[in-house]
């Protein structure tokens, strides 16, 4: 049976998907739109529950079940605000300014202004051979339409903090989630969240990555 939903899937529909296993406590995160590896790997859990095949996409089947054992998610469940929760403290360096706070422990991106969160969205680093550095860093260009000349690879909304390193949208995260890596980079899967921020980031913003 073909899949209704699978990794790369996109929409309102992916976000109602990910608000309904949120009831049963099998997705903690916020939810995307974007169908990606946690996404997949709670449609399998779900699936195990209920003794359907185990196959990480949502077949008319599973979307059936899933949604005869949850209520209709509100839209405010689907697009819950995207505010930095305050059980999560911020790095004290991302109190004064304008800042890409950038947490590596949450794997979260605030964009912060004077101690206040203006927006937050997921993020994912390197690999333990191209780590993304730690430390306070500011925005030395921004570039909307670049292309890795080390690895010809796309880097839309890119903002540039430290040598090659900078913020950007990534379709492998969108499509991938946390199963893959950057070269080091800060990636982000949500594309109208970072094309917005790229309109509000100047160049000498301050950058804070940390654990």
């Amino acid at each position: 049976m073909p899949a209704v939903m699978k990794q790369g899937s996109t929409g309102t529909q992916v976000r109602e998907l990910q608000a309904r296993l949120g009831q049963l406590n099998l997705f903690s995160r916020t939810p995307t739109g974007t169908y990606g590896s946690v996404t997949a790997n709670a449609v399998n859990d779900f699936q195990e529950r209920y003794d359907l095949p185990m196959t990480g996409n949502v077949s008319a089947q599973t979307w059936s079940k899933l949604r005869s054992v949850t209520k209709q998610p509100t839209h405010a469940a689907m697009y819950p605000p995207t505010t930095q929760p305050a059980s999560t403290k911020l790095d004290p360096r991302c109190m004064t300014g304008r800042v890409l706070c950038i947490s590596k422990t949450s794997r979260s991106l605030s964009w912060v202004i004077n101690g206040k969160v203006q927006t937050t969205m997921d993020v994912r680093f390197g690999s333990q051979y191209t780590p993304t550095r730690e430390g306070q860093f500011k925005v030395d260009f921004k570039s909307r339409d670049h292309v890795s000349t080390i690895y010809h690879s796309s880097m839309p909304y890119a903002m540039f903090f430290s040598g090659g390193q900078a913020v950007h949208y990534s379709s492998d995260f969108a499509a991938r989630g946390y199963a893959g890596a950057s070269h080091g980079c800060v990636n982000v899967r949500d594309k109208a969240a970072i094309a917005s921020l790229f309109d509000q980031v100047k160049a000498g913003d301050k950058v804070v990555v940390y654990w």
